[in-house]
């Protein structure tokens, strides 16, 4: 049984997030079986973008991130204060450890500037919300990264995207790694795609 470790931060997008608990949850029912999602953050109560209240399952203190085999990280809006956890030191850690490991990290629309703050998108292609009317682009282009404007980009074991449209797609190439193509494509005619 592989373990999904869903990183949030205060302000993420739930929207975000459900794609991974979604997906790695038919596969956990319906699919091969094989994959479980703990939810973390920092702190036992959350408040979403769109003021959505979560309660994660555990505390990121409690967690041996050895235990996990993937990390998946939902945006969100600086409004709602997103960064001020995703920026943290105990954020930046997971990260960084995950990445070190080379195991997958599946981020959504902006979570990529939070990878990219951990320092392990320096010199590697990604992509990040990337709306005209967004500068986000350029702030991910500030950590050195080699930004691509393209729906999705995987860099070796990094995967970034877009904007929120993109998060089954994202989900499902985390479910491929974690699993197959073939049992990927099961759990996508399953759900209805």
């Amino acid at each position: 049984m592989s373990k999904t470790l869903l990183l949030l931060a205060n302000g993420f997008e739930a929207v975000e997030a459900s794609v991974f608990t979604d997906v790695l949850g038919w596969n956990k029912w319906e699919g091969d079986g094989s994959t479980e999602v703990v939810t973390a953050g920092l702190h036992p109560q959350l408040t979403c973008t769109w003021n959505f209240q979560v309660a994660p399952e555990k505390q990121l203190v409690d967690l041996n991130l050895e235990d996990f085999d993937a990390l998946a990280i939902p945006g969100g809006f600086e409004e709602a204060g997103f960064y001020e956890d995703a920026f943290s030191e105990p954020f930046q850690r997971v990260i960084q450890h995950f990445d070190a490991n080379k195991k997958p990290i599946a981020s959504i629309c902006v979570a990529s500037i939070m990878v990219a703050h951990s320092g392990v998108l320096k010199n590697r292609r990604a992509t990040t919300y990337n709306h005209p009317t967004s500068k986000r682009s350029s702030q991910l282009k500030q950590y050195g990264v080699e930004v691509v404007k393209e729906r999705i980009v995987t860099d070796d074991n990094i995967m970034t995207s877009s904007n929120p449209g993109t998060g089954f797609d994202v989900a499902f190439l985390l479910l491929e790694r974690l699993t197959s193509k073939e049992n990927t494509k099961n759990v996508k005619e399953l759900m209805g795609f």
